[in-house]
């Protein structure tokens, strides 16, 4: 354990995290550190913006049609004047990129992750 304090499950359950399909990327040169502006298509649930500082690891055309896991029920957080609607969730790697998570194969459009 990461010396964090443990959570019961009903705290996890308020986490709502879902996977979407990257329909846009743009590149984001008002950000303070290299960043994409994405739109994230998740089905039902509508298509929701986030900026991720992924351009280490994918270029935009890696990223179109790419499924991700994101938190979908955060408040929105505004950087560099865009609205971040989604928390598109990843892993730092040991050279300090970021990889996403994503599912291993085609499963539907804001389907819960549990």
């Amino acid at each position: 354990m990461a010396n964090k304090e443990l959570i019961d499950y009903s705290d996890f359950e308020k986490v709502e995290m879902r996977v979407g399909r990257i329909i846009e990327v743009q590149d984001f040169p008002e950000a303070r550190k290299p960043a994409y502006k994405l739109k994230i298509d998740f089905g039902e649930f509508g298509v929701k913006r986030s900026s991720a500082q992924i351009t280490q690891l994918y270029s935009k055309d890696d990223l179109l049609g790419k499924l991700v896991i994101a938190v979908v029920n955060l408040k929105p957080k505004r950087i560099a004047g865009y609205l971040s609607e989604v928390l598109v969730l990843g892993v730092l790697t040991d050279d300090g990129a970021v990889a996403l998570l994503t599912p291993d194969r085609e499963v539907p459009l804001g389907r819960r992750v549990f």
